[in-house]
């Protein structure tokens, strides 16, 4: 049995992982796949990829492709989700806060540097003509640090997947100003050189598996019951949602690579470029 450890955020997205582990499928190749919930999200990912703490990782495309570029020494080998994510655009539900202009010169909650949640702020501001040096950021590590630093006004908004975050907004906690979907496909599936290096036919085998399941994910009876009560969603939510996510079995092409690349550069989110042979890996 073959020992290899995955990371991915606690999101909807990734219950097919679990369905999976959950159904022995991996077990029946003779992979001991060990999950890791990340709620710091990409950042805390990357870093785990750095130093050996997990071997693959569900990641947000943006921050893994910025990471790489800063010498991570890791591969992306599919794309996970090839819809985008809706970045929803939350502030304290009793600010004054009303529309996206009045966020100008706000400072934005992070999970932490080099995150989706800070990347993205870097999208918003460019398509709100905003300039990119006059952002301000609070780390927060969480969403429930997000809730603490919006409620004490340590921060002024916070970008979340927007379905994840609705719950807080049914709540009355947050209220959702209006969203931001990323100009690419969501997640992508990394890993590190070394472990691909020394297992390519594990890694190969493991996204047999996932894409089996993710292929044909929507038409598992009663999917939408299970997803709302696992994340706390209400049942046309999750309805909306799986409506709008489009998972993917395929990797990402020199032209899309080249495309996002360009997109983060232009944003001043990468200041060099990566090649594509040496990022992306097909199997």
């Amino acid at each position: 049995m073959k020992t290899v450890k995955i990371a991915g955020v606690p999101e909807h997205f990734n219950l097919p992982w679990h369905l999976c582990i959950e159904n022995g499928e991996f077990e029946e190749e003779n992979i001991d796949l060990q999950w890791t919930n990340v709620p710091e999200g990409t950042g805390k990912m990357c870093q785990m990829l750095r130093d050996g703490e997990t071997d693959l990782a569900v990641i947000l495309t943006e921050g893994i492709l910025k990471d790489i570029a800063a010498g991570n020494p890791s591969k992306i080998i599919q794309v996970y989700v090839q819809s985008p994510l809706i970045w929803g655009i939350h502030v304290d539900a009793k600010s004054d806060f009303q529309t996206l202009k009045d966020l100008k010169n706000k400072k934005a909650a992070i999970s932490r540097i080099g995150s989706g949640s800070q990347l993205m702020a870097y999208v918003n501001a460019n398509e709100q003509g905003w300039q990119a040096d006059d952002l301000e950021f609070e780390i927060v590590n969480t969403i429930d640090g997000a809730v603490d630093a919006l409620t004490s006004k340590k921060a002024d908004y916070f970008m979340w997947e927007r379905f994840m975050t609705k719950p807080l907004v049914d709540q009355g906690i947050f209220r959702r100003i209006d969203d931001c979907p990323t100009p690419w496909p969501s997640f992508i599936i990394a890993v590190r050189d070394e472990f691909l290096k020394k297992n390519p036919k594990i890694v190969e085998k493991i996204l047999e598996i996932i894409n089996r399941t993710t292929v044909d994910f929507k038409e598992i009876p009663e999917i939408d019951e299970k997803l709302s009560k696992l994340f706390n969603q209400k049942a046309e939510d999750i309805k909306e949602w799986l409506k709008l996510t489009q998972w993917s079995q395929k990797n990402l092409t020199e032209k899309s690579f080249n495309k996002i690349q360009n997109q983060l550069f232009d944003l001043g989110i990468i200041d060099k470029k990566s090649i594509f042979v040496e990022t992306v890996k097909a199997l």
